[in-house]
């Protein structure tokens, strides 16, 4: 017996991973619906490799009633005015937009890294998927965080383009392609041109100087693994199509050196380690791509701190960043409580 499950925003870039993951995982489900604004509805989509297909619905009549899990990836407003119909209606809701992150009745869940706030899910029936640069940098953080106890943060970050959504993507296409053959260059989705360029801006600039990428980034890790973490962040976008990278430097109360710290995170739930410290013995975001695992590299000692620590860290932030962190939130919601299949 397996459960009802809804994915919302299933034309998206998330939407289909989700349904990619949901397949690859063998998620048990007794029946699946897509569902999409109205523009999309009656859009036929492939349920992963399975040879299945699904017609999409318009999540303006959607009855979410009878359903156990609604996967929602169709950002902010939407999930604004749906996201609690289908809680109220008795689905639970994990929803991979900014809205409901920071509300203290929300659980915030990495499962490798904070598995038990997710009991607090019953308060609104709702749980939140963090921000993509978050999600891989806790992972890689959460078991050197248990061994010597982190106190601060240094990350900047190298943000794929498919983290602004398929028009990103286009974009970076596009320029590229004008470039090679002289064409005219037009910037639409980014504030400075994407190809052969990297932009320090993510999201709207607060007032005081971060943005709101980088903001996420900070109060997500206080929420998710310790508020008592000092973090500081720099985000950029760079001319890659998937996958995010980062230099995270930590300083931590107890000393860890880096052969212990690669001992630890060779062992760490849903952590990879490829640290060679020879030509080619790291990992790229190329080479995470369709891959389930934080990767980590070129961990090694820092010396102008105590107890300091530098590492590289990249993960494909269609999935973890989104997607697979998702239906890993819905795998232990089934294990923890609702308990089909």
């Amino acid at each position: 017996m397996g459960y009802r499950v809804v994915v919302v925003g299933a034309t998206g870039n998330v939407g289909r991973e989700m349904l990619n993951i949901l397949a690859e995982r063998e998620f048990p489900i007794e029946e699946l619906a897509a569902v999409a604004s109205a523009r999309s509805t009656g859009n036929i989509i492939d349920f992963g490799d399975t040879g299945k297909t699904l017609t999409v619905k318009n999540i303006e009549h959607f009855d979410f009633s009878g359903w156990d899990i609604a996967l929602f990836a169709a950002g902010s407003g939407p999930t604004k005015e749906y996201a609690p119909k289908a809680a109220a209606a008795g689905c639970v809701v994990i929803d991979n937009s900014s809205l409901y992150r920071m509300d203290p009745d929300v659980p915030l869940i990495v499962p490798e890294v904070n598995p038990d706030a997710i009991d607090g899910y019953t308060k609104k029936n709702i749980i939140a998927n963090p921000n993509c640069s978050t999600a891989q940098m806790v992972v890689a953080l959460k078991p050197l965080h248990d061994a010597a106890t982190i106190k601060r943060v240094v990350v900047s970050t190298y943000q794929s383009v498919s983290g602004a959504g398929k028009e990103g993507m286009d974009e970076l296409f596009e320029q590229t392609r004008a470039i090679f053959v002289g064409d005219p260059k037009e910037n639409k989705k980014f504030t400075k041109q994407i190809a052969f360029n990297v932009i320090p801006h993510i999201d709207v600039f607060l007032e005081d100087g971060s943005t709101k990428e980088e903001w996420k980034m900070v109060a997500e890790t206080k929420k998710i693994l310790d508020p008592k973490i000092k973090v500081t962040a720099t985000c950029v976008r760079v001319p890659v199509f998937v996958g995010h990278s980062e230099s995270i430097n930590i300083e931590m109360e107890k000393e860890l050196p880096a052969e212990e710290a690669q001992a630890i995170l060779r062992e760490a739930p849903g952590v990879m380690l490829v640290d060679k410290r020879e030509d080619g013995g790291y990992v790229t975001p190329i080479e995470a791509v369709g891959d389930y695992a934080t990767f980590v590299s070129r961990v090694r000692d820092d010396s102008t701190v105590d107890n300091g620590l530098n590492l590289w860290c990249v993960s494909d932030n269609l999935r973890k960043g989104a997607a697979l962190n998702a239906v890993q939130i819905a795998e232990l919601l089934g294990r923890r409580h609702l308990k089909k299949g």
